[in-house]
């Protein structure tokens, strides 16, 4: 079996479906069901704190007990199913339901997709994470040109019916031969003694996992706001979403060249130069209210996002052992992805209100303190 060619596609297929779920399930609620923009928000906050839970404690205990392949299958089937229970739900209640179950199987995948490329690294039977990575981001552009091209067609009632077929396919690929050290359980499980604790007994994980935290929360004003930003500074309507996937294609390229560029770049210098670069880009957008200058930002997405996240990956496969990456995965996807976004959502929102730019400048109280720590790591770890 070609372990790079199974992890690639494990990761477009993924990725394909979270290109339509991430940017567009929110409209689709408002527009298809017809609820209020503040009760879709409140859906989508329960839904990232569910997401948190599932991620932070069912993903790593369940991590014990199962293979990797029966986690990654389980957790498909369960978003399959309530993608299909939100297609009649008519009601705030009813979506409220579904999209909160959805939360809690959907985004596992992506802590146990990063866990299965860790295993596969650590046992020597996969080369390049990089290389494999970048087809993710590859899939997201891709979902969100594909539903473009369906909604234009036939409206946005057809996002969850597309959706649905996206996941179907990534089950099926699931279902299919995998490495077969993903089909077996962890040989030497983390007893529930100590529980997640015992990860900080190990040299700098602590330290790292606060770096990451504050990168990653400082995508919030972004992720968030971006999309009216945009308009705020009279982008063309038509190329806001090519605006957006600036980011993703930046993340791509940096994906396919770091194992090979970045290789001798220590943990720490890796994470100094994505806090520099997140730096630079909220200040460039926040100083430069042009389209412009945003499209130029953007690229940096490279630093901030991925050389972040590759950073991470990189420290845990090097540090972390084996039968402990499924826990490290969840603790970086509840509070680095889910969770300190939430939270600086709030914070980038009040900002906003105030100025627009202020919301992205503000993301620097993040960013800096992750470029002090990640300074500090670089001359005391490696």
């Amino acid at each position: 079996m070609n372990t790079q060619r199974w992890m690639s596609k494990q990761f477009f297929s993924f990725y394909l479906t979270w290109g339509i779920f991430l940017p567009y399930w929110t409209g689709w609620m408002i527009h298809t069901k017809g609820i209020t923009v503040g009760q879709a928000s409140l859906i989508m906050s329960l839904g990232l704190a569910a997401r948190g839970l599932s991620t932070l404690f069912a993903f790593p205990a369940l991590s014990g007990k199962f293979s990797s392949k029966t986690l990654l299958n389980a957790a498909a089937i369960g978003t399959l199913l309530f993608i299909i229970c939100a297609i009649p739900a008519g009601s705030f209640t009813t979506l409220l339901a579904a999209t909160l179950f959805l939360h809690f199987f959907y985004p596992t995948l992506m802590p146990a997709l990063d866990t299965a490329a860790g295993v596969l690294v650590q046992s020597n039977q996969l080369k390049h994470y990089g290389k494999s990575r970048l087809w993710g981001s590859i899939g997201f552009v891709a979902g969100g040109m594909l539903l473009t091209f369906f909604t234009g067609a036939l409206g946005d009632q057809v996002i969850v019916w597309v959706l649905g077929a996206g996941m179907a396919i990534f089950l099926g690929l699931g279902l299919m031969p995998a490495p077969e050290i993903l089909s077996k359980k962890q040989k030497s499980p983390v007893s529930k003694e100590g529980g997640m604790l015992k990860l900080f007994r190990i040299k700098h994980f602590g330290l790292v996992l606060v770096i990451v935290i504050l990168l990653q929360a400082a995508h919030a004003s972004y992720y968030n706001y971006g999309y009216i930003y945009l308009q705020e500074i009279h982008a063309p309507t038509y190329l806001i979403g090519v605006i957006i996937n600036i980011a993703v294609i930046a993340e791509i390229i940096f994906f396919s060249i770091a194992d090979q560029k970045f290789r001798n770049f220590s943990v720490g210098s890796l994470l100094a130069l994505a806090a520099l670069g997140s730096t630079l880009r909220w200040i460039l957008v926040f100083a430069f209210p042009s389209v412009w200058v945003f499209c130029i930002a953007q690229t940096l997405h490279a630093f901030s996002f991925a050389m972040g996240h590759y950073a991470f990956m990189k420290y845990l496969i090097k540090n972390i052992p084996h039968e402990q990456i499924p826990k490290a995965q969840g603790l970086y996807s509840a509070l680095a992805l889910s969770w300190s976004t939430a939270i600086f959502t709030i914070f980038g929102g009040f900002l906003y209100e105030i100025e627009p730019r202020y919301a992205f400048l503000g993301m620097i109280v993040c960013t800096i303190p992750s470029m002090l720590l990640a300074l500090r790591y670089r001359s005391v770890g490696t």
